[in-house]
């Protein structure tokens, strides 16, 4: 007898459907072909014993089994469940299945029949709302996941027994529901940090905020203890809130990587990742033999926190340059092409010398000669030069310590950000793929961030006297449109221009190579 299940492959971030063909016939051989991996082939154990558990009776027939499309790699354990339904309905037995072409079927068999979790259930969700399906069956845990696509049943089912029951109309459970709107809204604007708890350093919260304004990246430098990470690690809590296309498509990402937890339906926060610097260069930009997104695209639409910058290997930084272009990765097989979106804020930290204290105004630096530059090296020109702010992290006074005052809140600091990327969303509402003003191009800084005469005359002298490249230049300029857009100014004016290029401390030769 010949049946069809359906299933699914997730590649990327999207989900295409797989038709399972199962057929029994006499004999007693078992054949699975349709390119699937060997974590798929050997889900034939966990299925005899689920269903021998369960307390069905495995056929003593033979089993061909296909899944289609042939050309597209079958991995992961996640199809044991539509296999075992597929197998008991082929095997011509009295239970009688109804509306299998109707569903979606995906999980993880356990030898007692459970259900295990499995990745990428949102993707799935909406690879099954596109193809016209009535539900979808998953894991208990995978539920809340996928329900937040509406237009398709979601079951969250924990017992292979209960699948079949409900295919054999003994067994109906009520779809899950999520309410999107709630959970997007949900805790959108509570933070574990806030700006309040910083003293002092005034000139790096304004240059977290002109960047959290225009979605530009950052590097702090400044000595051991100065506040860097307590800073960075607040810099989610002055970004825009996310919409929900945004909040979709990173929970999907999330999802793929099998990184929801818990009762989490939607990420209502944008990401903040924090590798440690001993990543490897695929784990940071994904792939490997069975490719995952990476680091980069885990902070896509929020931020990705790189701590002691110089410390990261010198391939896992150099990989960064053209994502940080591009605004995605693309991962390469030789018989696929997988696409990651990779839209972050780069933050990055680091100390102006090894043993951290150069230039300090109070402790002298040990550091041997020659030790400075060659800690500077690690970290190429190219990528420095895609880095649009570059402060520094002076040491905090005791006065400033001991002051029992708080500093200005995270949500007085939003406000401004959200007012300023507001005017940028009004910019670009025609431009497709531009959100912010970090990601204009050469043509629409000459239309948007044009100079007056007085500010061409400042950039010339800090181009002269800097050295800075062409890069720097349109950095500078992005920088200025969003401090401009911070004061509502529809022109750049040549203080706007002079904070920005205050910002280029890097081309000033006090670090490295001014050594």
């Amino acid at each position: 007898m010949l049946v069809k299940v359906f299933g699914a492959a997730v590649q990327g971030i999207h989900a295409k459907l797989i038709t399972i063909e199962v057929n029994c016939s006499r004999g007693i051989r078992f054949s699975l072909v349709g390119l699937p991996d060997a974590s798929v082939k050997e889900g034939h154990e966990r299925i005899i014993s689920a269903l021998q558990v369960s307390g069905f009776t495995v056929p003593h027939q033979q089993i061909v089994i296909n899944m289609s499309p042939a050309d597209i790699r079958k991995e992961g354990s996640a199809y044991d469940l539509p296999l075992a339904i597929g197998i008991l309905a082929a095997s011509g037995s009295s239970l009688p299945f109804a509306n299998l072409s109707h569903y979606i079927l995906m999980g993880e068999l356990s030898l007692d029949g459970s259900i295990l979790p499995v990745k990428g259930a949102l993707s799935m969700a909406v690879m099954a709302k596109e193809n016209g399906f009535k539900g979808l069956i998953l894991p208990v845990e995978n539920a809340r996941e996928a329900a937040v696509i509406d237009g398709v049943d979601i079951y969250g089912i924990g017992k292979i027994g209960d699948v079949v029951r409900f295919f054999t109309d003994k067994y109906r459970p009520e779809p899950t529901k999520v309410d999107i709107y709630g959970e997007f809204f949900k805790d959108q604007t509570n933070f574990e940090f806030d700006f309040s708890d910083v003293k002092g350093q005034e000139t790096v919260k304004r240059a977290l905020e002109v960047a959290a304004a225009g979605g530009h990246n950052i590097l702090m430098v400044g000595p051991p203890g100065s506040g860097k990470s307590m800073m960075a690690k607040r810099l989610p809590s002055i970004l825009p809130p996310l919409n929900l296309e945004e909040a979709l498509e990173t929970t999907k990402i999330h999802s793929v990587a099998g990184k929801i937890e818990g009762e989490t339906s939607l990420i209502t926060h944008r990401p903040f990742r924090s590798p440690h610097h001993t990543i490897s260069d695929v784990a940071m930009v994904g792939g490997g033999a069975y490719p995952q997104p990476g680091e980069i695209s885990l902070a896509h639409n929020g931020v990705l926190f790189l701590d002691e910058l110089p410390e990261f290997s010198r391939n896992v930084l150099e990989v960064l340059r053209q994502p940080l272009e591009d605004r995605k990765i693309t991962i390469s097989r030789t018989k696929f092409t997988v696409d990651y979106p990779a839209s972050f804020m780069l933050v990055a930290a680091m100390n102006p010398c090894p043993c951290g204290y150069y230039n300090h105004p109070d402790k002298e630096c040990i550091c041997a000669p020659g030790a400075i530059q060659k800690y500077w090296n690690k970290i190429s020109g190219p990528l420095l030069d895609r880095i649009d702010i570059q402060v520094e992290s002076v040491p905090v006074s005791f006065e400033k310590l001991s002051d029992p005052a708080p500093g200005e809140k995270s949500c007085d600091i939003r406000k401004r950000v959200v007012k300023a990327r507001d005017i940028q969303a009004l910019r670009f509402k025609d431009v497709e793929g531009i959100y912010c003003n970090a990601q204009m191009t050469s043509k629409m800084l000459r239309k948007y961030a044009a100079p007056d005469k007085a500010g061409l005359m400042l950039l010339k002298t800090a181009m002269e006297k800097l050295s800075l490249s062409a890069r720097a230049y349109d950095r500078i300029l992005k920088v200025a449109r969003t401090i401009a857009d911070l004061e509502s100014s529809n022109r750049i004016l040549p203080h706007h221009l002079a904070e920005a290029i205050n910002y280029r401390n890097l081309d000033r030769g006090r670090w490295g190579g001014g050594i």
